[in-house]
């Protein structure tokens, strides 16, 4: 801690020199702007979208992509097992896998880095986050069941010189970025981003000789080049990006160089290798400035190397994407359409306890999306989408989005839409090797681990209203979605505390999610912004039907956020804060266990507080400081069978709340403008 202590103030010391020197070479002018929202939701655009900017962004910590929605209504973030320290993300109710996470629209989170992809993702690297709910556009695949995140990277042609994040809390995480750009020509623009992190303490809270959070190191290095050449109508990036990420935990004792994969202590390593390069093309017609084409393509390495206590999980993913798309008008602009081609190939290499489950899918498919806009009230997306899967088949996708203004500062929309994948059970389901439970593929006559594809249909009515009250801008929102599983490949934990079963649905599977937002300015510069959430999820298991295990039926989310006015050379005082309320859940069954291993039904209701306060000395140079789980609400009995995790009683999954308590952290942003 003392290290970290004077990291800290050599740090700060030398900024504020640097930022001295700089001032001779920078200009004296200050730019006063209106204030924005952190969150923005259009009455004009046809489909459900909110943007995430980079003002909210800066709200928490946002060390990556998986805590960048702490304070987003729209997603809830938890923990997935006792561990990791992952955080999972779940939309109208549904994890990730349905979720489409794409990289400015090139899918990125998905098939080997479905457990851990987000946390891969370092959070000052991003510049927006588009949130849609419901049924996605048909342009980017057929995988979107309940909703699609878009993030977009910082471009280098408007990035600033260089920027430095440094961070670090009280769980022993340390972390740096640094972003230099460089504008080559007219032209021709380049950042390069580098990301590192490391937790360099053992920690345990609760006493039960496990490590709360994970020890472990990542490496991130981004290198971005942006042509633009407007007069000719031309555009491209190219990335190229090196990821190394090594994680430790398990018992306090373990030593992985001792005890690797004996009985002695209980420990894991997980260690993943990953190099992506991706380009974007696009020509913009001179004369038809509604015409453009684009061609995007993207080569993804992934490569992990686990093991939990006596389980190893391998697996190597090679992955080639390829998507070409023609946007054009009917007649005028109020008919518009995008059609194309686009080409997906993953190589699998994955061993499951050295059982060979290796395989190769690939898809072509075609597509065609029509947009109506008569640019007053009125505005639908229709489209649909061929494609040939080896492994799914030959199948057809639909999708429509409906807007409507019926009249002033309000917005209704519908959405409709159907959406089909291969289940990866053992990537997305990791946190269950790290118990004592036995994985069983009931069903063996499918092309998917023995399963048949998962398909879905999606949708929902969203209803918004601006207006004024008390002389102060308020909005609400009102949302209701419904997801209809036609199949499913079933990850059954109510059966048995020994067992993990799969298999495909037979009978019902649905998720039901109401959301109601209510946002008003108090005054100004002071911002309320609360959520409360229904969930009625059901599934038919083997034992009967249950609610969706580790899935609140009601929460509450509100966030207050305050900042000063902006006085001479920008300095500004900035106050968050975010309350988020779960009811209780349905936990695994466990009855079947040894008293002292047993959970009960249901899980009790719990809160989480977070806060964050931000002091801008000047538009250069900010610090900020602030607490997770501040209220320390902490989960009882986090890991069943602790005291003997070689046992048939093990299990780190069941986590419904926080397990490392009190969380604080400080950090500093410096930029050359």
């Amino acid at each position: 801690m003392k290290n970290t202590i004077l990291f800290f103030i050599l740090l700060v010391s030398n900024l504020v020199f640097c930022q001295e020197e700089i001032k001779k070479d920078t200009l004296k002018t200050v730019k006063v702007q209106a204030s924005r929202r952190g969150l923005k939701k259009s009455l004009s655009g046809t489909a459900n979208t909110t943007l995430v900017t980079s003002k909210e962004l800066l709200k928490a910590a946002c060390c990556n992509l998986a805590e960048s929605f702490e304070t987003n209504p729209s997603i809830d973030v938890n923990f997935s097992d006792a561990l990791t320290g992952t955080k999972q993300i779940k939309m109208l109710g549904l994890t990730s896998p349905y979720i489409m996470i794409t990289e400015e629209n090139i899918p990125s989170v998905r098939g080997a880095s479905q457990a851990y992809g987000l946390s891969f993702m370092p959070g000052t690297w991003v510049e927006s986050i588009q949130i849609n709910k419901g049924a996605g556009s048909v342009v980017n695949g057929f995988e979107s069941i309940s909703g699609q995140i878009n993030t977009e990277l910082i471009k280098p042609m408007k990035d600033i010189p260089f920027f430095l994040n440094a961070y670090g809390s009280t769980d022993s995480r340390l972390e740096l970025n640094t972003h230099f750009n460089k504008k080559v020509s007219d032209y021709w623009a380049t950042s390069l981003f580098i990301h590192g992190n490391a937790r360099v303490a053992k920690n345990d809270m609760n006493d039960d000789g496990f490590l709360d959070n994970p020890l472990g190191k990542q490496i991130n290095l981004a290198n971005r080049w942006q042509y633009s050449n407007p007069e000719k109508g031309w555009v491209s990036f190219l990335n190229l990006r090196y990821m190394n990420d090594k994680k430790q935990t398990g018992e306090l004792d373990f030593d992985p160089d001792r005890d690797r994969l004996t009985t002695n202590y209980w420990g894991s390593e997980i260690n993943s290798e990953r190099l992506d390069f991706t380009s974007k093309v696009g020509y913009v017609f001179k004369d038809m400035p509604y015409q453009s084409i684009g061609f995007q393509n993207a080569f993804s390495n992934h490569n992990q190397q686990s093991y939990f206590g006596l389980k190893q999980y391998d697996i190597k993913q090679q992955s080639y994407y390829s998507n070409l798309i023609f946007n054009s008008i009917i007649s005028n602009t109020k008919n518009k359409f995008a059609t194309g081609l686009n080409f997906t190939y993953d190589k699998y290499s994955e061993f499951v306890n050295l059982s060979d489950v290796s395989r190769i899918d690939n898809s072509v498919g075609t597509f065609f999306e029509y947009t109506y806009d008569n640019d007053d009230n009125f505005s639908f997306i229709l489209g649909g989408r061929f494609d040939y899967h080896n492994r799914l088949g030959v199948f057809f996708t639909p999708r429509l989005h409906v807007k409507y203004n019926p009249w002033e500062k309000s917005v209704f929309r519908f959405s409709a839409g159907r959406g089909k994948r291969a289940a990866n059970i053992y990537a997305e389901n990791q946190n269950l090797f790290a118990s004592s439970r036995v994985f069983s593929v009931v069903d063996s006559n499918g092309k998917i681990y023995g399963l048949d594809p998962e398909i879905a249909w999606n949708y929902g009515v969203s209803f918004t209203q601006s207006f004024r009250l008390f002389g102060m801008n308020a909005d609400t929102t009102f949302d209701f979605y419904r997801t209809d599983f036609q199949n499913q490949a079933v990850v059954d934990v109510m059966n048995s505390p020994q067992q993990v079963l799969f298999y495909n649905l037979d009978g019902k599977s649905y998720a039901n999610s109401l959301q109601l937002d209510f946002n008003l300015e108090i005054i100004k510069h002071l911002n309320l912004r609360t959520a409360y959430k229904y969930y009625d999820i059901s599934t038919d298991y083997l034992s009967g039907s249950y609610q969706r295990p580790l899935q609140a039926k009601h929460r509450f989310f509100a966030n207050i956020e305050y900042e000063t006015h902006i006085k001479e050379k920008g300095k500004q005082w900035k106050f968050d804060y975010t309350f988020n309320w779960l009811g209780k859940q349905q936990l695994p069954f466990t009855s079947s266990n040894p008293s002292q291993d047993r959970l009960p039904e249901f899980s009790p209701s719990f809160a989480v507080m977070n806060a964050q306060i931000t002091r801008t000395f000047s538009s250069t140079f900010e610090m900020y400081i602030g607490g997770e789980n501040i209220g320390n609400y902490r989960q009882d009995k986090a890991i069943l069978g602790s005291d003997n995790p070689f046992g048939p009683y093990f299990d780190t999954s069941i986590v419904y709340a926080p397990v490392f308590g009190q969380m604080y952290y400080a950090g500093l942003r410096f930029k050359i403008k």
